[in-house]
């Protein structure tokens, strides 16, 4: 399984829709900009049929280095979270049953 880019999202938009690569890419630049300043702001993203973006808060905490062993403290942060809609959960699993045959 490899990764798509946002170059391979750009070509696949610009070749379904008939726009430039130089105009899609703006317009998928503007989209993914308007996805991070709204997090930033602490506002969550539903976008119907496909999932919701939204950012949880961490605490601080004291982990543990797996290499060696020392005891590290995490400072409290934001991390930015990802909950597919259950149309998308759907497709992707319909997809893996139809692999599997």
């Amino acid at each position: 399984m490899s990764n798509v880019t946002k170059k391979d999202i750009v070509d696949a938009i610009a070749e379904r829709t008939g726009l430039t690569q130089v105009d899609t890419k703006v317009i998928v630049e503007c989209f993914l900009d308007s996805i991070g300043k709204s997090l930033r702001e602490g506002k969550n993203i539903e976008i119907r049929g496909f999932g919701r973006f939204k950012v949880k808060e961490k605490k601080a905490r004291v982990a543990r280095n797996p290499r060696t062993g020392d005891m590290v403290q995490i400072e409290a942060g934001f991390k930015p979270i990802f909950e597919a809609s259950k149309e998308l959960k759907s497709v992707l699993n319909s997809r893996n049953t139809k692999s599997k045959s």
